[in-house]
């Protein structure tokens, strides 16, 4: 996407004035451009405080991303090498009734150059790429007033009157559409554009600008408001507006790559996998006649290579039950795949009307499997447990009750292992890593849940986690002595 929009930009020869200068209503793209002064625009950097939403983590279906509050947010854009930088510092919001750890400042420092975005640590660790936020950080360059006005010049965009101003939009190499407003005062007033997703697939990406202020010459909004798949994920007060500072981002040399799709095994007991080998991980379970595989995360890449791995140490049988903890995309972003393969999707009841209507969304940008086949989820909606029988190994499912994390959460049991598989509730630590000195809700509640269900539990399959722990590892992390414990 850089390379079209930056070449196309620095081929156009156009005569620009100063902005402000045109009191006339804009009734053109060109003229818009012109009276915005886009020419003499080559970067920006505006800051501000607000808030900001955590995307894909809803606590449950129906509800809003959850909010943080922004400290400072910092936001450079160099237009000419299609490249960006956000700083920010944030605390997640406290909800009432909602018991989640401590909250704790995160800083953030985000970039994107080109077709290249990394994350980097204050901490000193080096520059980690994310390649799955290459779409999101792009599309973010060109939702900003001077940026969209550039790309539409450089897409051929297109223009047409509204009653109070023209519409813009244009398309990017094909599969990338924009949709703008321009008022009566020539300014930007909002912008529409759809990206990818996993779990959404063509997801509607909308930023409002509102109230234009002077920033010492520049005509900047002071308030920037963007959704995302519905719900609200930046709300900044702009405090100030620079045009033209010096902006360089380069791809550092030093940049981490992210790791290839990797899934590795472990064999828990005779026909129970333990699929690792990246951030997330699954399960793969030799029933009778059928597999049964625990969680399908990340994305499609990542189901297609579980699927692959499950198939290869338990040959000749179908993939029958996905089981899904919860919605959150992380959780959550694998599953079409496994719809496509045609397995039940096993998820709490609340869920269920959620996956069938984000699953009815075009997924045209990035096609998966599942836009190509069509098919129809079939599901197994449970209320508070589920048991997937079986004579070799029986699967318990179970809610997780009162959870801070998430109101549709699921853990499955392997009562003839005795081994519990969860999400999120608890994260083991590395072997001999010191043990926190607060206690996390999260695993305290699953420690409640797992009493009040009686699970006789000896192993933990965490789907995060550098391992494979036991029931006494989850009580030392939740602070209860071991001599207490075997009461």
């Amino acid at each position: 996407m850089r390379k079209s929009i930056h070449k196309t930009i620095a081929s156009l020869s156009i005569a620009f004035a100063a902005a402000g200068s045109c009191a006339v209503h804009a009734q053109t793209l060109q003229e818009a451009a012109d009276a915005a002064g886009v020419s003499k625009i080559k970067s920006v950097e505006f800051s501000g405080t607000g808030r900001w939403y955590q995307f894909g983590q809803a606590p449950n279906p129906e509800s809003a991303w959850p909010p943080f509050d922004v400290k400072s947010y910092t936001g450079d854009i160099n237009y000419e090498t299609a490249s960006a930088r956000v700083q920010s510092t944030r605390f997640q919001v406290v909800e009432p009734g909602r018991f989640r750890p401590a909250p704790v400042e995160q800083r953030n420092d985000q970039f994107v150059s080109g077709n290249t975005a990394w994350n980097e640590s204050t901490s000193g660790n080096a520059a980690a790429e994310q390649p799955a936020a290459v779409e999101e950080r792009v599309a973010e360059i060109w939702s900003t007033p001077h940026g969209f006005l550039k790309a539409a010049l450089a897409n051929n965009g297109t223009s047409k009157p509204l009653n109070d101003g023209i519409e813009v939009s244009f398309s990017v190499g094909g599969k990338y559409r924009y949709v703008g407003t321009v008022n009566a005062k020539n300014q930007v007033t909002e912008i529409s554009t759809w990206i990818d997703n996993p779990v959404l697939g063509n997801t509607l990406v909308e930023t409002k600008f509102i109230d234009y202020k002077d920033f010492g010459g520049i005509q900047f909004p002071s308030q920037i408001v963007r959704t995302q798949g519905g719900h609200p994920v930046l709300d900044i007060n702009v405090a100030t507006a620079k045009a033209n500072p010096n902006i360089e981002i380069k791809v550092p040399q030093d940049l981490t790559k992210a790791p290839a799709v990797n899934v590795a095994s472990e064999k828990i007991s005779e026909g129970v996998f333990y699929l690792t080998g990246g951030t997330h991980h699954s399960l793969a379970i030799d029933q009778t006649d059928h597999i049964t595989i625990i969680e399908a995360p990340l994305n499609e890449e990542r189901s297609l290579a579980v699927i692959a791995k499950a198939k290869e140490l338990i040959p000749n049988k179908p993939i029958k039950y996905l089981i899904n903890t919860h919605a959150h995309f992380d959780h959550a972003g694998g599953l079409r795949t496994f719809v496509d393969e045609g397995a039940s999707i096993v998820t709490l009841k609340a869920n269920k009307p959620y996956y069938e209507k984000v699953w009815a969304t075009a997924h045209s940008i990035h096609p998966d499997r599942l836009e190509a086949s069509k098919k129809a989820p079939n599901f197994v909606a449970l209320t508070d447990k589920c048991v997937l029988s079986d004579e070799k190994h029986p699967i318990e499912i179970h809610s997780i009750a009162n959870n801070g994390h998430n109101d549709a959460f699921v853990l499955a049991y392997l009562p003839n292992d005795k081994v519990l598989i969860e999400a999120d509730a608890y994260t083991p630590l590395a072997a001999n890593a010191p043990v926190p000195t607060t206690v996390n809700p999260y695993s305290a509640n699953l420690y409640e849940n797992i009493q009040k269900l009686n699970l006789n539990v000896e192993k933990i399959a965490a789907l995060h986690g550098p391992r494979l722990v036991t029931l006494a590892d989850l009580q030392a992390y939740i602070g209860i002595p071991q001599q207490v414990a075997a009461k």
